[in-house]
């Protein structure tokens, strides 16, 4: 990827009828390659100054998948856009944590289109 991704970046993402937004938890090194940690807005919005607007006024966001680790092919698969920055709160971190200390730390090959269901 081009784009030099950190921790804390709003990343939009483009479906058919508009756009839907990311957030940037961590990205991971392990033996088998990075891991991309996200979570996912439910919200869809209809061009990018909406979605701007919803970044500005964040606590109007909702989560839909408050944590989703990801290959580099499946978060490749779904070309993004850095909308904006903010340091990441204790809140958002924590279903990080949580997959972290579980035992079946799940890394999905599948984009973000198809895991939240959307085209």
């Amino acid at each position: 990827m081009s784009q030099d991704f950190q921790a804390g970046d709003y990343l939009i993402f483009q479906i058919e009828a508009g756009y839907g937004l990311l957030r940037l938890l961590a990205i991971e090194e392990y033996n088998q390659g990075k891991v991309w940690h996200v979570a996912a807005y439910e919200d869809l919005f209809l061009d990018v100054d909406t979605a701007d607007a919803a970044i500005m006024a964040e606590d109007r966001l909702s989560v839909d998948k408050p944590h989703i680790a990801l290959t580099t092919r499946a978060f490749e698969s779904t070309q993004t856009a850095r909308m904006g920055s903010r340091p990441l709160g204790d809140d958002e971190l924590r279903p990080l944590e949580e997959w972290r200390d579980s035992d079946e730390r799940e890394v999905s090959d599948l984009s973000v289109r198809l895991l939240l269901g959307l085209r």
